[in-house]
């Protein structure tokens, strides 16, 4: 049997990099997909690539009434929605808290923070029906500490926001069989990290491995959440940084 033969899953910001590891490596295990992503292009070649198993659709996470019909949608398609992984995110420019345009912190809290509360609040009483749940919350290094490197205050308040309401719904709903966890990344290779970093020594030299993670890497944490094989696990935070936050 696959791992995650009989889920259903939301996957957001699946189109490319980080998110589109979870979608295949998800489908690979036996999942059936629901991809979302603003990048409508690379998400519906993504979904026709995977057959039946996988669809598109089109949605910006920052919008309550869009994750409403991401929900219909799958429910529809899928059935009830077993699994959450609220990936989609973005860093915003490199800036101090004085330089720090409100309205560039007011985007990237409403992707990264309010995002993950829209998919929670939207997608759970779906698993309340089905009777079970997994919520997979991508957060970062910068949700657990100001890790070197993080581009700026809206990006690392994001983060911890997304810390903390994986926490407290993790104990709201720890009763329902519904369980929600934290992934926190370092350095991982996509398209939104220039490449010119991968290999810099001085960008390196905070992680012990001096690598960054490949987006695969990440992903199968994610499926380990996923799956029945962690149930016993709940508000736990999983770093996957290659020993960064060990010093």
């Amino acid at each position: 049997m696959k791992r995650l033969e009989g889920k259903v899953a939301i996957i957001t910001g699946g189109a490319r990099g980080l998110g589109q590891a979870h979608v295949r490596l998800f489908v690979e295990y036996g999942a059936k997909v629901v991809i979302t992503d603003v990048l409508e292009e690379d998400g519906t070649a993504l979904a026709d690539s995977l057959g039946e198993n996988a669809i598109f659709i089109k949605h910006d996470v920052t919008s309550e009434a869009g994750w409403k019909s991401v929900l219909e949608t799958a429910e529809k398609h899928f059935g009830y929605v077993t699994v959450l992984v609220n990936n989609a995110g973005i860093a915003g420019g490199f800036a101090n808290i004085a330089e720090l345009d409100y309205n560039e912190y007011k985007k990237v809290m409403s992707v990264n923070s309010d995002g993950v509360f829209f998919g929670m609040k939207t997608v759970i009483p779906s698993m309340l029906k089905a009777g079970k749940g997994s919520i997979v919350n991508i957060s970062s290094v910068s949700g657990l500490q100001v890790a070197p490197g993080s581009p700026n205050a809206a990006y690392v308040g994001s983060k911890f926001s997304v810390t903390g309401l994986t926490k407290m719904a993790a104990l709201e709903y720890a009763t329902r069989n519904i369980r929600v966890n934290s992934v926190h990344p370092g350095g991982v290779r996509t398209s939104i990290v220039d490449p010119v970093l991968f290999d810099d020594p001085k960008i390196l030299e905070p992680t012990p491995m001096r690598r960054f993670a490949e987006p695969i890497e990440v992903a199968y944490v994610s499926l380990f959440l996923a799956s029945d094989e962690s149930s016993y696990v709940t508000a736990a935070e999983y770093k996957v940084d290659g020993g960064m936050t060990a010093k």
